[in-house]
């Protein structure tokens, strides 16, 4: 991978070439997706997707969860439980294998959404065998769910971590990973990203959900801070409820960096799949408010997740501490 693409078009931003001592960026290179990519078409909303079996836990979970499913306002639920982040991260690999695969027999793209955090460990498995060798790379789209307004070589940039975790493991081609112009101010730069998603629908590469005329990204990979945030959307902040946006910025992140741009919840509930990857003691509470049947006077973030196709939570033992019967 060489080079990634900046969503000030023409502008590109290259990737970081890890080193023992610094990160510097190599010249700006032109790689302008093709004028000429074909219109494609989402079909199919009902999602079957089989876990690895082996891996699952045999964990309870609260009466109106019974049978690990259980619907939303939009679709439905699947709540995956694992004995340890291992098995956890082989079955997202599969499973992100085979929405690739599905997708792609009906269309010519495959458009991923990233978050930050520890969602980028938990892909590893898809840098291994077979995944390397038989996923179409070359389909893929990547965008991000949020993004840290620093430089791409900053240790916050959510662009570095997935780079240096996954991106310059697969052969993912450099113009079809946008990133953020992080030259400009968060305001300007959720506006320019918004320009981005908006030239990509013109051109046939990300689909419009008929049901929100919202983009509709083929898969999202979330996870959840600790006090339930998805994406840069905190408890209690106004930015929970904006409605009209594709994609806005927050100055007054309570958690630093401060200023970062992210996408809205319209748009995260028009996706077609969304993984929802939490893991450890550390989100047990979160995880309690988010899926236990008890009635709660917090309102979390997590909880407004509900995609018009499937959402699969990818959970472990730790992480559902707090809802053991």
């Amino acid at each position: 991978m060489e080079s990634a693409i900046c969503c000030s078009f023409p502008a590109f931003i290259p990737p970081l070439r890890p080193s023992s001592s610094s990160h510097s960026l190599p010249p700006i290179r032109p790689l302008f997706p093709a004028k000429n990519h074909p219109v494609f078409s989402f079909r199919s909303r009902n999602l079957a997707i089989t876990p690895v079996k082996s891996t699952r836990s045999t964990w309870k979970l609260p009466a109106a969860m019974a049978g690990t499913e259980s619907s939303t306002e939009k679709g439905k639920r699947n709540v995956l439980v694992f004995d340890s982040e291992e098995d956890l991260s082989v079955s997202l690999a599969k499973y992100t294998a085979d929405l690739s695969e599905k997708f792609l027999k009906e269309r010519s793209a495959f458009t991923v959404v990233l978050s930050g955090g520890s969602l980028i460990k938990s892909l590893r498995k898809l840098v291994e065998p077979p995944y390397i060798d038989t996923v179409e790379w070359a389909k893929w789209h990547i965008f991000w769910v949020d993004e840290r307004v620093v430089p791409k070589d900053h240790e916050d940039s959510n662009y570095k971590l997935a780079y240096d975790g996954f991106l310059s493991k697969v052969p993912i081609l450099p113009g079809h990973v946008y990133a953020i112009n992080d030259s400009l101010s968060a305001e300007g730069a959720a506006d320019d990203y918004e320009a981005c998603l908006r030239h990509l629908v013109k051109a046939g590469i990300i689909e419009l959900s008929k049901a929100t005329g919202f983009p509709k990204f083929d898969l999202m990979l979330l996870g959840m801070g600790p006090d339930g945030h998805v994406a840069s959307l905190f408890p209690g902040h106004p930015l929970v409820n904006e409605n009209q946006k594709w994609v806005t910025f927050i100055k007054d992140s309570p958690k630093p960096p401060p200023e970062r741009i992210t996408f809205t919840f319209p748009v995260i509930n028009s996706s077609a799949a969304i993984a929802m990857v939490v893991n450890g003691a550390g989100k047990a509470e979160a995880v309690s408010t988010a899926l236990g049947d008890q009635q709660s006077s917090v309102s979390l973030p997590v909880q407004m997740v509900s995609p018009e196709g499937e959402l699969t939570w990818f959970t472990d033992k730790e992480a559902m501490s707090k809802l053991q019967e």
